[in-house]
């Protein structure tokens, strides 16, 4: 049986980390370590930090993201597990933000510089930049309208490009449209 182990209670504040999901029968026979007022249960190892809860994402101070099993469980109530070295700074201020986008899957999600497979290609944007790219991109990967306006045959392969240089560039969403008219 591992030692007690227990972080600084300040050490979660203001991060930004991705959890995955395992099975919630990990922590069976763990002692959990704090109980939050929002019902979700921590237990600490010296490896890192399980997180049983029903909600995740913007937590208080903190950014907090589960990524699911494959395929998705159907409980609500989810289970997250995250090494130390995977809690990472965050702020309003400083670029910290790159996006990764799944095209098959049609999804978009963050992620934070320091994380070791970040090529440097993205371009790196503070949190209300990104959620405002995040919010582009949801849009143009599962809208079709806004194709209507282009002379095109293949609206995935536009949706593609657009998108990419949505990632790639600083340039407008707008700016980016009229290269493609």
């Amino acid at each position: 049986m591992e030692n007690f182990f227990r972080p600084n209670p300040n050490s979660f504040k203001n991060t930004f980390c991705v959890f995955s999901e395992i099975p919630v029968d990990t922590v069976n026979g763990m002692k959990i370590q704090y109980d939050s007022k929002s019902g979700s249960k921590y237990y600490y190892t010296n490896l890192g930090m399980y997180r049983l809860s029903n909600h995740w994402g913007r937590l208080a101070n903190s950014k907090w993201r589960l990524e699911p099993l494959e395929p998705p469980t159907l409980s609500k109530i989810k289970l997250g597990f995250a090494s130390w070295d995977h809690f990472y700074p965050d702020n309003a201020v400083e670029e910290l933000y790159y996006l990764e986008v799944n095209f098959s899957n049609k999804t978009v999600n963050y992620q934070h510089k320091n994380n070791p497979v970040y090529d440097k290609k993205a371009i790196l944007r503070t949190s209300f930049e990104t959620s405002k790219r995040i919010k582009q991109v949801r849009n143009l990967l599962t809208l079709t309208s806004w194709a209507r306006y282009f002379d095109c045959d293949d609206i995935d392969l536009l949706r593609q490009q657009i998108i990419n240089e949505l990632l790639f560039t600083t340039k407008t969403l707008e700016e980016i449209k009229k290269e493609f008219h």
